[in-house]
This record gives structure tokens, C-alpha cells and sequence, in this order.
């Protein structure tokens, strides 16, 4: 029988659990989550493993990312089939605080990042989230005081802000970007996924399709901006609202207008029906 991890529920007992695995000499990797766990975390969690002996999974659903309109309240959340999922791939430490503990009365201090958080995609559709994100992920490592973490780069943008500011801040631990795993058809995986119509599924790998066509046009030199307008028209007539479909440098996040601008990342989001939907793809 596969035994349950350890949910740490207060810093006092991460950190007694920290120091136990410090005092034996193990590596730590963090892996953090807001739960809802699926295959792509899972890959994380593999991931972790070839890094690190012990392999420390966060669960929060951290209310600092979200916006007044967005869906805090409904994101899924699914903490005992997390727990079991946890469980099969052996982690033995779950660091799950309440809101209480990750941000007291009294809490008063943010993170404003700047750079890639100023990109002009994700920020400009949810100018709150890289402070929520960069707020919490530093609070993290604090915490578990991990020597790597791994995050998913289905959130390209969200890892390019995470590893500048672990950098700029001297905080002593790797950041690694981790493959997104995707269904057979495409689509990344994403917790958000299971909001999904039947309907609205059958469309959503339109935008990998999109990623990847634009991909071969632009090393084939097509012109960049020719190239991402036609890839705009293409996922508007799957029926998504389109909120940026873009070609970027790889590491600054900063406009490409031709393949000799550096390694391209291109980044997409759009909505279908009420579900918003991101991916990216290398050049």
C-alpha cells in the first residue's frame, strides 16, 4: 500500500521536515502547484526526482494572482485525489498552507516585477498576476528553502518572470523549465481544461496547430509579421476571442520582427466560450 505524504500545514513543521532531509545531506526540489493536479504535474514531479532526493510538492491556490472577476472561488480543487495522485509517485512532503498562514493579518509586502512581467502579454490582460505570482513564488522558496523548483512552460511568461527574480534576488535555488505535456490531439494540459464543452474541446488544439504552422513558416524565412496576422485569422475563425498571438525573444520576452532577432518563442491566449486557454512553442 502506497503511503500518504506528509501535509505540512504550518511553516514550523515544513521546516522540522526541511532540516531532517538538510541533516542528511539530501537535495530538495520544489514543485509548486495550486493542486488540481494532472499529467503535466505529474511530469514535474518526475522531473524533480532525477534532480533531487526529496521532492517537496506545494498545494495553495493562491488568492494574490487572481483578479476580482476571475475564477478564484471556482478553480478546481480536488486536495485528497491530489493527495493520491502525490502518493503514487512516492513524494512524501506536502507543503498545503492555509491563506492564514501564507499571508497573516498584518501581511504588507508584495513583489513588483518588471522586465519580462512587462511584456505586454499576459500583463496586459491580467496586470496583477506577476505580482501575486513573484509575491508567493519568493515566499516559497523562503519557506522550503528548496535547490531546485520546476515549473511547467505552459506558462512560458510565468517562468521567464520567476527565474529573473529568483536571480535578482539572490535566492538560492535553480529554476528549471519543464516540457509541457500535452494530450494526443495537442492541447496543453491545463487544470482548466475541465471547463471545456464537448464543443469547445473539439476546438481547443487549433491553437497548437496555429503555434506549429507558424513555426515552419518562420523557419522557412517567411516574413514574421505576415506569418503571426495569418495565424491570427486562423484561430478567430475556430470561434476563440483572440487576446495576443505573439512571436518573441526567447529570454527577454521583447518583439522579434525577423528570425535573425534571436531565439523566438511564440505565445498564444485566447478564450473559448468562458474557458481562457495558453500555450507556446520554440522557433
Amino acid at each position: 500500500m502506497t503511503n500518504r505524504p506528509t501535509v505540512a500545514r504550518t511553516i514550523s513543521t515544513l521546516r522540522r521536515s526541511i532540516q531532517a532531509y538538510r541533516d542528511q545531506g539530501e537535495r530538495i526540489a520544489l514543485v509548486p502547484t495550486m493542486g488540481a493536479l494532472h499529467r503535466g504535474h505529474v511530469a514535474l514531479v518526475r522531473a524533480a526526482r532525477r534532480r533531487a532526493e526529496r521532492v517537496v510538492v506545494s498545494i495553495f491556490v493562491n488568492p494574490a494572482q487572481f483578479a476580482p472577476h476571475e475564477d478564484f472561488g471556482s478553480y478546481p480543487r480536488t486536495f485528497d485525489t491530489d493527495l493520491k495522485a502525490l502518493a503514487e509517485e512516492q513524494v512524501e512532503l506536502v507543503w498545503a498552507p492555509p491563506p492564514a498562514v501564507m499571508y497573516p493579518d498584518g501581511f504588507a509586502t508584495r513583489i513588483a516585477p518588471e522586465g519580462a512581467a512587462l511584456a505586454g502579454l499576459e500583463d496586459k490582460f491580467r496586470p496583477h498576476f506577476f505580482g501575486g505570482v513573484c509575491t508567493v513564488v519568493a515566499k516559497l522558496f523562503t519557506q522550503a528553502m528548496p535547490d531546485v523548483a520546476l515549473f511547467g512552460q505552459k506558462d512560458y511568461q510565468q517562468l521567464r518572470v520567476v527565474t529573473q527574480m529568483a536571480s535578482d534576488l539572490d535566492l538560492p535555488v535553480k529554476v528549471i523549465g519543464v516540457p509541457t505535456v500535452r494530450e494526443k490531439d495537442g492541447l496543453a494540459l491545463s487544470s482548466r481544461n475541465v471547463y471545456l464543452s464537448a464543443p469547445e474541446r473539439a476546438a481547443a488544439p487549433v491553437l497548437h496547430r496555429v503555434l506549429r504552422a507558424c513555426a515552419t513558416g518562420i523557419r522557412a524565412k517567411e516574413p514574421v509579421g505576415a506569418v503571426i496576422a495569418a495565424g491570427r485569422k486562423e484561430i478567430a475563425k475556430a470561434g476563440f476571442a483572440l487576446d495576443y498571438l505573439e512571436a518573441r525573444h526567447a529570454l527577454t520576452l521583447a518583439p522579434v520582427t525577423s528570425r535573425n532577432d534571436g531565439p523566438i518563442r511564440l505565445l498564444v491566449a485566447a478564450k473559448i466560450g468562458k474557458t481562457r486557454l495558453i500555450d507556446n512553442l520554440a522557433v
